[in-house]
């Protein structure tokens, strides 16, 4: 059997087009950690580096029959390269990616605060057309999250009158939302289109 370690470069490609397997694995020895180094340089990443090595000689030898090599040293430095500039690209490709799905995401964002501030707008208009004291304690507490104890304090009222009035601005409210659910539905649908 013939010792591959003496082989030069032209033989071992030879071999290895034949698909001598002992042929891959002495060029694979003889260059990996060359191949490892051009690609640490590049990218400053072990992990990607090891990665890029294993993917340039899987393509090798996936290849091994077809590829035409005048210098196997140059081939693969080339190869390497290539494959750097590759993942470079696609590593750029998908931080821009996300960066388009944050911009999405915040005007996202952007629109439902818009829907909230239309809802809590008509909310206070419903609230609004209350009697002043269910007006001043609903407001207080739902729209300004002010507690029933400091609300009932804030108008010189028992807490007992507090929640009688809360629950009367609640009744009133729901039962005008109950007619005007539909009409506000579709001034919402109006909106969402506009700003479409």
């Amino acid at each position: 059997m013939r010792n591959l370690h003496l082989c030069n470069d032209n033989e071992l490609t030879d071999l290895l087009k034949d698909g001598d397997d002992a042929a891959f694995t002495e060029i694979y020895n003889r260059y990996w950690r060359k191949l490892y180094f051009v690609a640490y340089k590049l990218l400053k990443d072990v992990d990607n580096a090891e990665e890029i090595v294993q993917e340039v000689f899987l393509a090798i030898w996936k290849k091994r029959k077809s590829i035409d090599i005048q210098s196997l040293t140059q081939y693969l430095g080339a190869m390497t390269r290539y494959a750097v500039y590759r993942h470079l690209a696609k590593e750029k490709q998908q931080k821009e990616k996300e960066n388009a799905i944050g911009v999405l995401k915040a005007a996202d964002t952007a629109e439902i605060d818009i829907d909230n501030k239309i809802l809590l707008e008509f909310i206070f208009n419903l609230s609004n057309k209350l009697p002043e004291k269910c007006r001043l304690v609903f407001q207080y507490n739902k729209l300004h999250d002010i507690s029933l104890s400091d609300v009932a304090e804030q108008l010189n009222i028992s807490q007992k009158t507090a929640e009688g009035h809360l629950t009367k601005a609640l009744r009133s409210i729901r039962t005008t939302l109950g007619s005007s659910v539909s009409e506000f539905l579709l001034f919402l649908i109006v909106i969402t289109l506009i700003k479409r």
